[in-house]
C-alpha cells in the first residue's frame, strides 16, 4: 500500500509499505477514506514540532471504513464508516485513572509519536474507533478531530450561555472554538491582524471583530461588554503578548484558556490574578470527546463540510502542501481522500 512518510525533516514521499495486520485481538483495520491537513503536520514536515519523531507516517485527522476485525472486537463490524482517536494512552496511570487521558504519562499521538492515518490502510484498537452516521461524509469527518480540541477549549473554559468569549486568532484552531462557543449560546469576539481572516469570523458566527492593528483590543471589548471584561478568553495565538493582554481584557472571576504556546516568558503581574480570583487553564488535545462532537454533528450542531476549502487527492499531497502555504487565505481545511 501507499504511504505518505516524512523521513526527516523537509522531506516527504509517498512510499510502498507494509499494509498493517490485526496484530491483537481488540484491533481494528481500516480503509482510510479521507484525511485532514493540520498545522502540526506541517511542522513536522519542516522540522519544527519540538515533539514528533522520524521517520513518520503524518496524519491524525482520519475518517474511514472498517475492513477487518480481531477476534474480541465486539462492538464493530466490517463496512461500518469511523473515525479515529489519534491519542494513545496506557490507561493504567494516575491521569487515566482519572479520566485524563490526554495528560498520560506515556502519551502518543497518532502521526506524531508512531505512525498516522496517511496511508491506504491503518490499524488501531477498538477503544480508539467511533462510529460515525451514514448523514456524515468522510471528507466532513474529519473534520470531527480538531472539533474534540475546541470542545476541550471550551470545556476548560467553562464557556456556558450568555458568557462574553474572546477568542484570540481566527485560525482553524479558533474557529472551530467560535462555533463551539456559539452552540453553547455565547456572545463571540474574535481578534486578528488579518482582515480576511476575521470576515471569515464573521461568516463561522462571530459576534465582534477586532483588528489590533487598527483598532484598541481593551477599549473594544470594555464597549461591548460595558466595562466588565470578557468571561472566558481563550489565547489561540500563543505568545507572550497575547497572554499579557488576556489578562488585561478579562472580567472579574473569569478564565482563561491557553491553547496556543511558546517557550517565551510573559510578564504578568500576580496581584491582577488574585484580586479578580481569575481561572488560568492549559488545554491540550482532547478529553473523551469524540462522542460529544459526533453527535454534535449528527444533529447539525456544528456544520463541519463548512469548514472544508479545498481536497486533493492523497497522491497530490505536495500540491496540497504548497496550496496551504502560498495561498493561506483561501484555506480553511484541506482534505485528502484515499
Amino acid at each position: 500500500m501507499k504511504a505518505i512518510y516524512v523521513t526527516n525533516p523537509g522531506i516527504l514521499e509517498i512510499k510502498e509499505v507494509e499494509e498493517p495486520g490485526i496484530l491483537n485481538p481488540d484491533d481494528v483495520k481500516i480503509k482510510v477514506k479521507a484525511a485532514g491537513i493540520c498545522g502540526s503536520d506541517l511542522h513536522i514536515y519542516h522540522g519544527t514540532s519540538p515533539v514528533a519523531t522520524y521517520p513518520r507516517i503524518i496524519g491524525h485527522e482520519i475518517a474511514g471504513e472498517v475492513v477487518e476485525i480481531g477476534e474480541k472486537v465486539e462492538q464493530f463490524k466490517v463496512n461500518d464508516r469511523v473515525v479515529i482517536d489519534p491519542i494513545i494512552n496506557c490507561g493504567e496511570c494516575k491521569y487515566c485513572n482519572k479520566g485524563r487521558p490526554n495528560l498520560c504519562v506515556n502519551l502518543k499521538v497518532r502521526g506524531v509519536h508512531e505512525d498516522g492515518g496517511y496511508r491506504e490502510y491503518t490499524a488501531a484498537p477498538e477503544k480508539s474507533i467511533f462510529k460515525i452516521p451514514d448523514t456524515i461524509s468522510y471528507e466532513e469527518a474529519v473534520m470531527i478531530e480538531p472539533f474534540t480540541v475546541a470542545a476541550q477549549v471550551n470545556s476548560r473554559g467553562k464557556v456556558e450561555k450568555g458568557d462574553y468569549v474572546f477568542i484570540m486568532g481566527s485560525g482553524p484552531a479558533g474557529l472551530c472554538a467560535l462555533q463551539v462557543a456559539k452552540t453553547k449560546g455565547a456572545v463571540c469576539i474574535v481578534s486578528d491582524i488579518i482582515d480576511e481572516r476575521l470576515e471569515n469570523a464573521k461568516k463561522f458566527g462571530a459576534d465582534y471583530i477586532i483588528n489590533p492593528k487598527n483598532t484598541n483590543v481593551t477599549e473594544a471589548i470594555n464597549n461591548y461588554t460595558k466595562l466588565l471584561g470578557v468571561d472566558v478568553v481563550i489565547d489561540a495565538v500563543g505568545n507572550k503578548e497575547s497572554f499579557e493582554q488576556a489578562i488585561q481584557v478579562v472580567g472579574k472571576g473569569g478564565r482563561i484558556v491557553v491553547l496556543g504556546f511558546t517557550d517565551k516568558p510573559s510578564s504578568i503581574p500576580q496581584l491582577l490574578i488574585t484580586k479578580d480570583e481569575l481561572d488560568i487553564s492549559g488545554s491540550r488535545l482532547h478529553c473523551n470527546k469524540f462522542p460529544e462532537v459526533i453527535d454534535w454533528f449528527e444533529k447539525g450542531k456544528i456544520n463541519g463540510k463548512s469548514f472544508i476549502s479545498h481536497i486533493f487527492p492523497f497522491e497530490e499531497i505536495h500540491e496540497a502542501i504548497h496550496f496551504i502555504e502560498t495561498e493561506p487565505m483561501k484555506v480553511t481545511k484541506v482534505v485528502l481522500t484515499f
